[in-house]
């Protein structure tokens, strides 16, 4: 039986990624989205920390909001300043932002960033970012497969239907 890989002449159809790529797109949007979780809010803001173009930035800004990933608001104590926050689809993007970040720290500079990014109760440092199967097991890429919808669905309600009968024979 032929291995199932991913379609890759359907990316365009079947693929979050080519369309997450289209809306992030490069470098800038990475950083203003980087600044964004580190609580700058203004145009100002953005062009005085991460010298960037006006022009770039301006256009940057204009796709994050189109895409859904900023929301751009009259600032509540002067109405005639905007800000730029990240909305629940732009805060989805921490997750992938800190991988790329740890990514960097690993590969491209080999030391920790400063400052470290810890846990808000604790003060500890957070844990690398992996992939996790189900029951919380985290994955190498040796334990990944690429399974048909179709099977899923099928595999999942066999593994309900299972769990129903052991459920019953408990009682």
């Amino acid at each position: 039986m032929k291995k199932l890989r991913e379609p890759l002449h359907e990316l365009a159809e079947n693929c979050g990624l080519p369309l997450a790529l289209e809306t992030m797109g490069e470098r800038w949007s990475f950083m203003i989205l980087r600044a964004s979780f580190n609580g700058l809010y203004h145009f100002e803001e953005f062009l005085d920390e991460l010298g960037i173009a006006r022009n770039i930035l301006s256009n940057r800004l204009t796709r994050l909001v189109e895409g859904g990933i900023l929301k751009r608001a009259p600032c509540a104590d002067d109405r005639r300043k905007i800000e730029y926050r990240l909305t629940e689809k732009g805060l989805d993007l921490l997750p992938a932002m800190i991988a790329l970040r740890q990514w960097g720290e690993r590969w491209e500079t080999g030391v920790p960033s400063n400052p470290v990014l810890a846990d808000e109760r604790d003060h500890k440092p957070i844990a690398q970012i992996a992939i996790h199967a189900h029951d919380g097991r985290v994955l190498s890429h040796n334990d990944l497969c690429w399974i048909d919808e179709s099977d899923l669905k099928a595999s999942q309600s066999n593994s309900r239907s299972d769990a129903n009968v052991k459920k019953l024979a408990g009682i």
